[in-house]
């Protein structure tokens, strides 16, 4: 390698320096051994453990589990991919400790995408640290949201890699685009990859607008098509996880509705529309962007002593103030939403930088970011500008198929930063006429921090400071609704006068490279350094030091209660209620049992509907039993009662963490034999008539599988069945009786994957009591299985292997070439 050679690549190898030495100064904690742990880690760890567990000891894997909502496929949860070659990237990057590998990954991602447009690396390593320390990246790697994270992160590099196969960069942009597309759909987060193709599709409109204008279009749909075969090879390479997720799309939640009209919740095509737009950012909460405690910051959050509540907490008398509000969780924020972790935070300088560009930056490149940057933003409002939610999730593919309407300000954000930066360079590439700049910084300066200063003098203008949580207090802590809504109020005003002064200091900055005072490399060397002290201290405000834990204290986290012991010692199968937690909000129970509750946004539509209209009254049912009862005998007759939640198997019941558990003697155990069928016109009276009948003796079927029911039913006294054994994707179940039987089984119908055999030949079975599986028997005596074995994961897989030697291929070839045109140089 020659000097050229090393000196070219110089920069970037002190780009990936400076950025490890940036993330681990960050994050300092995890030198120290310490661990973050985030909520949806957490969830993660218990709802996958099953799975996990059985694909470390056996030979072949499972793609399903029983540890939540009676059984759910694993494909959203944990599922090998041994064909997708990108995971030995992915394996690369992941070398760094887990936070660390998100904050490099954030400011790798943007650094690439800037050398996309041209932007000199100094520049670019500047501009992946004015993205990456935006605050909702580092709030969401506190919350655990991993995939999240990775896909944000890689929506950067995958914008750039179109951007440069429009751009006379063909075939290097195709190869950068497979790469991070590929690696984007692994992160396995849709929406954000949704989002990302909501921003591409403005792009491309543009291109063609301007190619069509300047007589480019071969030039287009080159590449075009090029970018088209980057997309079916990356979507190729995740063939396996995309084939199964899309099967099992259409049973969730988000699929097409089983035809309930009494079920408003869940009778509409996709999500509820509540569900949808129940976090939407508000009109005025879009103010984050510029002063990031324009409503308040965290829904949970702790004041200092020098606020209005820690001064009427000393007038109490309290010995150690200091140490009560460092301690004092409060409710901080008080704009639209149900709640939140913190604001969307960009930054006052980037925000400034964002309307130079107005001024300056290329018409093409406006004319695609700013329209999209509009549409997001008001996506974002969700409930706050109905008309436009309301066309969208009716008329727009795929958009009621996700919640969280406020996640769109991710694509806000990146267009925001993206033309800020721009605009920078823009402003350091100008070597003639400088002067012309002046005026458009002095307006952008003036716009940008009159803003801040207006509400810096007059905080009142944001509203009334005063949160629906301030009327949980009373008593002696009354005192809260008057002092918290001034406390609002000084944190906003304190961040507008923030925001004026990093706004001002960007500007002088700027005043003294157009008049010659400051060179470009120390220009760009500041504005570093005010990224960072803008940046950085508001993301330290939701993910800092203090939300580390060491390692030894993280693996006893989820430790068995005496509850769960006495479970565990029970070694057959069976299904546990745990009370003591949010039921269908939690996922700690399947750490250890095969939950009928449990936490994921994907689970089974059919699940939810018997959850709204079965399980949860059945559920009251039981707590007023325990309400009355005094003794055992008490509530015998209730759980006697609950069908639904005996047909699940449900053998124990938790309700307190430190007592023994319930045992319900009633259930109706693994499967079962009935003597009487009930024939349901539709899914209306099959989800009536489950909650009607004895499910112990009868059993009611859809009339779509009505052929498959016997046409009579012999008793016998002596017929049994029951589990023999038990693995997440194989049960093995021992049948014997003189006469004819049908047969229920406490399992959920899923036949998209589950085949049943009887002494090895597939065997027919149909869906019963809603969601469970029924089986016609033979008299006899014989072994019967199910097995999991979906056809989709094994067609995935053989797509998967054929995309990733096609891309190691392409890798390989361009490399060659590349390496060859050198030579020859």
């Amino acid at each position: 390698m020659n000097k050229n050679s090393i000196a070219k690549f110089t920069p970037h190898i002190i780009a990936i320096l400076l950025f490890t030495f940036i993330s681990f100064a960050y994050f300092t904690p995890v030198i120290e051994g310490k661990q973050l742990l985030g909520h949806d880690s957490e969830s993660w760890m218990c709802m996958a453990k099953e799975t996990m567990d059985y694909n470390n000891s056996n030979s072949d894997v499972t793609l399903w589990t029983n540890s939540m909502f009676g059984g759910m496929p694993a494909y959203q949860i944990s599922m090998t991919q041994p064909y997708n070659f990108i995971k030995y990237v992915e394996m690369v990057i992941t070398l760094y400790p887990a936070t660390v590998y998100n904050l490099m990954l954030y400011l790798i991602g943007f650094y690439i995408l800037l050398l996309a447009f041209r932007v000199k690396p100094w520049l670019a390593i500047v501009g992946a640290i004015a993205f990456s320390f935006a605050s909702y990246n580092f709030i969401i790697i506190l919350a655990g949201h991993n995939s999240k994270a990775i896909t944000i992160a890689y929506m950067a590099p995958l914008i750039g890699g179109v951007y440069m196969a429009f751009r006379d960069r063909k075939i290097a942009g195709t190869l950068v685009t497979a790469l991070f597309l590929s690696l984007a759909v692994r992160a396995n987060h849709v929406q954000i990859l949704y989002y990302t193709l909501i921003v591409l599709l403005f792009f491309a409109v543009v291109e063609f607008i301007y190619s069509l204008r300047d007589k480019q279009l071969k030039s287009f749909f080159q590449s075009t098509g090029l970018l088209i075969a980057a997309a079916v090879i990356a979507l190729g390479m995740n063939a396996t996880s995309l084939i199964t997720t899309y099967e099992y799309g259409e049973y969730t939640m988000r699929g097409k509705s089983n035809g309930l009209t009494t079920d408003t919740q869940n009778s509409q095509q996709g999500l509820n529309k509540d569900y949808i737009t129940n976090w939407s950012y508000g009109k005025a909460e879009t103010m984050t962007l510029l002063i990031p405690n324009f409503n308040g910051g965290a829904s949970g959050g702790t004041l200092g002593t020098d606020t209005k509540t820690a001064e009427k907490i000393k007038s109490y008398n309290v010995p150690d103030v200091e140490k009560v509000m460092k301690d004092f969780q409060l409710p901080l924020y008080w704009g639209d939403q149900p709640g939140t972790s913190g604001p969307v935070y960009l930054g006052a300088i980037i925000i400034f930088l964002f309307i130079l560009g107005f001024f300056v930056v290329e018409k093409r490149i406006l004319w695609w970011l700013l329209p999209m940057i509009l549409l997001t933003l008001f996506l974002s409002w969700g409930k706050n500008l109905m008309w436009l939610t309301d066309f969208f999730i009716d008329y727009v593919p795929m958009y009621n198929k996700f919640r969280t309407v406020s996640m769109t300000l991710v694509a806000t954000g990146f267009g925001i930063t993206l033309m800020a930066l721009l605009a920078l360079k823009e402003v350091l590439s100008t070597e003639n006429a400088k002067e012309k700049l002046l005026r458009p910084v002095l307006i952008s300066a003036g716009i940008t921090a009159g803003v801040a200063l207006i509400f810096a003098l007059i905080p009142s203008l944001a509203g009334s400071f005063v949160s629906p949580a301030d009327a949980q207090f009373s008593g002696d802590y009354a005192f809260l609704k008057e002092t918290l809504p001034l406390d609002r109020e000084a944190m906003l005003r304190s961040d507008a006068w923030r925001s004026v002064g990093f706004v001002l200091a960007a500007a002088v900055l700027l005043w003294l490279f157009i008049k010659g005072t400051l060179k470009t490399n120390t220009v760009i060397a500041i504005f570093g350094i005010l990224f960072l002290a803008d940046l950085v201290p508001v993301a330290k405000r939701y993910l800092n030091d203090s939300s580390f834990e060491r390692k030894r204290r993280l693996e006893t986290l989820i430790e068995p209660s005496a509850a769960d012991n006495m479970i565990l010692a029970d070694k057959s199968e069976y299904r546990v209620l745990d009370a003591s937690v949010n039921i269908f909000n939690d996922s700690k129970p399947s750490y250890f049992h095969k939950n009928i509750g449990g936490y994921h946004a994907a689970k089974l539509r059919r699940y939810q509907e018997l959850i709204n209209m079965q399980i949860e009254g059945e559920i009251g049912q039981l707590f007023g039993a325990f309400g009355r009862a005094k003794t055992f005998d008490q509530i015998a007759p209730t759980l006697d009662s609950l069908g639904v939640l005996n047909m699940l198997n449900m053998k124990y019941v938790i309700y307190n963490k430190d007592a023994a558990p319930l045992v319900n003697p009633y259930c109706n155990g693994n499967a079962w034999l009935v003597k009487n069928v009930r024939i349901a016109a539709d899914a209306n009276e099959e989800m009536k008539l489950v909650g009607e009948i004895n499910t112990k003796n009868e059993v009611v079927v859809d009339k779509q599988f009505a052929s498959q029911v016997p046409t009579t039913i012999v008793a016998d006294s002596a017929a049994r069945i029951a589990l023999k054994s038990y693995k997440p994707n194989h049960l093995v179940y021992t049948f014997s009786s003189g006469t004819d039987q049908l047969a229920v089984f406490s399992e959920i119908y899923y036949d998209k994957g589950w085949n049943a055999y009887i002494n090895g030949e597939k065997a027919s079975y149909f869906r019963a009591n809603y969601l469970l599986r029924a089986m016609p028997l033979k008299k006899g005596t014989y072994e019967l299985e199910f097995k999991f074995e979906p056809m989709s994961y094994k067609i995935g897989n053989i797509i998967a292997l054929s995309s990733s030697i096609i891309m190691i291929l392409g890798f390989l070839v361009f490399g060659f070439i590349s390496f060859k045109k050198k030579e020859i140089k």
